[in-house]
C-alpha cells in the first residue's frame, strides 16, 4: 500500500471548511476568555463585576460547545473498477479491518463489474459475488449491509456497525445513465442517500466518458447526474441538498500534455507533483465554480490506472488500431477518485466577489448547533490488488457531529429465556411518532448476521391498529420458528416506511433446546450426562 506517512490530513466542516475560517472562529474563543481573564483581574465585589465574569464565561462556553462536537466515526469508502474480474483475491487488507480506531461505517463503490445479460438477470434474483465477498468479510466483525443498489455494471454498498443501525434512517437509492445518449448503463452513477444520527449524507458512485479528449464531457455528465438525480425526501430532494456529499468512483480523468515517458519517469522518480498541473480534474476544478465545491485530498499516491492484470506493472500491451497497427500505450492517470463537499452556508452569487474563499456552513436555521466536520485520514491506492487492469483507492475519513438525537423510534426486548421447547415472548414500543405501518416487521437475528432480511425468523407488528408512543405491544414468537443450538441473538425492528431496522435490542442468548440432542445436533453426553 502507497501511504504516505508525512502526508497531510485534510478536514472540512459545517461551521468552516477553510483554514482561515476556522482561525477566526479560534481567536473569537481566545478572545472571549481574555475577556473572561481581565474581569477576573480587575474583579471587585460587586454583583456588576460578577455579572459581567458570568456572561463572559457563558459565551465561551457557548462557543466551545459549536466549535467542538461531541461525536466522532469513522468512515472507509473505496473505489475500484474491477473490469469484469470476478473476487479471486482477500479484501481484508483493502477494508484495513484492524484500523485503530475502528471502523464505523464502510462505502464500497465498484465499477465494471460483470454485467453480461445472463449474468446480470442472476445477480438481480441474488446477490452477486462481489456483494457476497463483502458481506462474508465484514459480517463476521459486526457489519450489517445497509442498503445497496445497481445499474449493470456500476455497484454500490453500504455497511455499519449494528449499534448504528438504528440511528441511519431515510434511506433512499436511485441511479442515472449516461452511456449511449443516457439510454445505456454502462456510464453514468448509482447513488445512496440516508440520514446518519440526523445528518444528511449522500453518496455518488460514478463511472464517467473515457478517453483523453473528452474531459468536458464527463464534467458535463457529473453536473448532469447532480442536476437529475431526485429523491423523495422534502428537505432534501437533490444530491446538492444533502449537508455532505461524497463523489467518487471511476471518474476517468486523465493527465494531458506530458507525453508517456516524462509521466513514467516522474512516477518511478516519485515525483508526482511534476504531473498535477496536468490532471484534467485539477485543471477543471479552476474553470467550473460547482466543481470547486469539492474537496479533495492531495494525490500522494502512484496513478491507479492502466496496470498489467496481475502485477504493478504499467500497461506493457501493444494494443491495436483498428486498421492492424500498432497502438500507444496507454498512459497512467488518476482515473479513480474521492472527493466531498459540505454544504455551502450560501451559494455564490455572480456578483458577489468579495471573498474568494469557500464558505462551508450549514444554510439551514439553527443547524450551526448540530455542525459535522470531515477529515480525511488516509487517501492512497493499494497497489498489491491485480484482478483489474485499475487499482483501488481507499479514503478514510473521520466524521465529527453532534448527534440530532440518540433514541432509538422502537425499542423492542425479548421477555424471559427463550428456547425452542417453548413459545417464546417480545414486546416493542414506539418511542417516537413516526411514519409506522402494519407491513413493518421484528427480525430475531444471529450476531453476524449480514443485512436485514438476514434473519432467523420474523414477526409482523401488531395488525389491526398502529401503535400509541410509549404503548408496551407483545408479541409472540412460536417455538418451532426458534434455533434448536444455543446462541447470541438480537431482535430487529424494521421500518417498511424508512427502508430500515429502526430498533434493536440488547444481545441475548438462546438457550439449547431439549429437541437438539434428540434430532441428534449435538451429542447426547454434551452436557456429562452418559
Amino acid at each position: 500500500m502507497d501511504v504516505l506517512p508525512d502526508s497531510s490530513r485534510l478536514r472540512s466542516d459545517s461551521t468552516s471548511s477553510s483554514a482561515s475560517q476556522s482561525s477566526r472562529s479560534k481567536t473569537v474563543l481566545r478572545q472571549r476568555l481574555s475577556q473572561l481573564m481581565t474581569c477576573v483581574e480587575d474583579m471587585s465585589s460587586d454583583d456588576e463585576a460578577g455579572e459581567e465574569v458570568s456572561r463572559t464565561l457563558d459565551e465561551a462556553f457557548q462557543l466551545c460547545g459549536r466549535l467542538l462536537p461531541t461525536d466522532a466515526f469513522r468512515l472507509h469508502m473505496v473505489t475500484w473498477n474491477v473490469a469484469t474480474a470476478e473476487p479471486s483475491e482477500d479484501v481484508a487488507s483493502l477494508l484495513q479491518l484492524n484500523d485503530q480506531p475502528p471502523i464505523d461505517l464502510y462505502v464500497i463503490g465498484l465499477q465494471e463489474v460483470i454485467a453480461t445479460p445472463v449474468r446480470f438477470i442472476s445477480d438481480l434474483m441474488a446477490e452477486d459475488s462481489w456483494s457476497h465477498l463483502f458481506m462474508d468479510t465484514l459480517g463476521p466483525k459486526g457489519f450489517v449491509k445497509v442498503t445497496s443498489v445497481r445499474m449493470q455494471g456500476l455497484l454500490l454498498l453500504v455497511f455499519a456497525k449494528m449499534m448504528h443501525l438504528p440511528f441511519i434512517r431515510n434511506i433512499q437509492t436511485t441511479y442515472t445513465r449516461t452511456g449511449i445518449f443516457g439510454y445505456w448503463g454502462n456510464k453514468g452513477a448509482v447513488s445512496v442517500r440516508f440520514s446518519f444520527y440526523g445528518h444528511m449524507v449522500c453518496f455518488v458512485n460514478c463511472h464517467l466518458a473515457a478517453h483523453m479528449h473528452n474531459a468536458l464531457q464527463r464534467v458535463d455528465e457529473f453536473e448532469y447526474i447532480l442536476e437529475t438525480q431526485d429523491f423523495d425526501i422534502f428537505d432534501t430532494p437533490q444530491v446538492l441538498d444533502h449537508k455532505v456529499v461524497f463523489w467518487f468512483g471511476d471518474l476517468n480523468f486523465r493527465i494531458e500534455d506530458h507525453g508517456l515517458h516524462f509521466v513514467r519517469s516522474s512516477i518511478n522518480g516519485g515525483r508526482l507533483n511534476l504531473l498535477w498541473s496536468k490532471d484534467q480534474l485539477l485543471m477543471m476544478k479552476k474553470k467550473e465554480p460547482f466543481l470547486q465545491e469539492f474537496e479533495e485530498g492531495p494525490l500522494n499516491f502512484k496513478p491507479t490506472y492502466k496496470f498489467d492484470r496481475k502485477a504493478e506493472t504499467y500497461d506493457t500491451s501493444s494494443a491495436k488500431t483498428w486498421l492492424g497497427f500498432n497502438g500507444k500505450k496507454r498512459k497512467p492517470a488518476w482515473t479513480d477518485r474521492i472527493l466531498w463537499r459540505i454544504k455551502p452556508k450560501t451559494l455564490p452569487s455572480d456578483e458577489d466577489d468579495e471573498d474568494d474563499e469557500k464558505a462551508s456552513t450549514s444554510t439551514d436555521n439553527g443547524q450551526d448547533e448540530y455542525p459535522i466536520m470531515v477529515t480525511q485520514n488516509i487517501y492512497t491506492s493499494v497497489m498489491s490488488y491485480g484482478v483489474s487492469d485499475h487499482k483501488p483507492v481507499i479514503g478514510n475519513f473521520t466524521l465529527e457531529l453532534r448527534k440530532y438525537f440518540d433514541t432509538q423510534l422502537v425499542h423492542v426486548a425479548p421477555v424471559g429465556e427463550w428456547s425452542a421447547d417453548q413459545n417464546a415472548v417480545l414486546t416493542y414500543t414506539v418511542q417516537e411518532d413516526f411514519m409506522s405501518s402494519t407491513w413493518d416487521w421484528i427480525g430475531l437475528y444471529k450476531i453476524g448476521f449480514k443485512n436485514a432480511s438476514d434473519y432467523e425468523t420474523f414477526v409482523w407488528v401488531r395488525e389491526n391498529e398502529l401503535p400509541e408512543v410509549n404503548e408496551v405491544i407483545e408479541k409472540s414468537v412460536d417455538k418451532d420458528e426458534i434455533p434448536l443450538l444455543s446462541g447470541e441473538y438480537v431482535l430487529g425492528y424494521y421500518s417498511t416506511n424508512l427502508n430500515s431496522i429502526v430498533g434493536l435490542s440488547d444481545t441475548f442468548q438462546i438457550l439449547e433446546s431439549k429437541r437438539a440432542a434428540m434430532e441428534g445436533l449435538v451429542p447426547k453426553d454434551v452436557n456429562g450426562i452418559n
